[in-house]
């Protein structure tokens, strides 16, 4: 079962997605802060979100709605190609390393 999020009708559908990639780095969360409410004068009113700028980072950064940069369609192939692509290597290493293992286990 895929899981849901219910988003309440007075607010706005967010622009993007968890897990979308951006100029910025993937979407790993986001916070609706409704106006009138405290946090919505204290840092502006709508969806804010959490961005990882790589997947090896530790550090996340929190921006507003209209500061993300979408990717175009030919950046976000180009990402998801060389990413296809490392794991390819990584597979490939991994499978020379088992053919070296499994080899030594027929001689024992």
């Amino acid at each position: 079962m895929q899981p849901t999020i219910s988003i309440p009708k007075h607010w706005e559908y967010p622009r993007f997605a968890l897990d979308q990639r951006t100029q910025d780095g993937i979407i790993l969360g986001l916070q609706y802060y409704p106006n009138g409410t405290e946090l919505a004068e204290q840092f502006g009113g709508g969806w804010r979100y959490a961005l990882m700028s790589h997947r090896n980072s530790d550090e996340l950064f929190h921006f507003q709605e209209n500061q993300i940069k979408p990717l175009t369609p030919q950046e976000l192939f180009s990402e998801i190609t060389a990413e296809i692509e490392f794991y390819q290597q990584r597979i490939s290493i991994l499978q020379q390393k088992l053919g070296v293992v499994s080899g030594g286990l027929t001689n024992v």
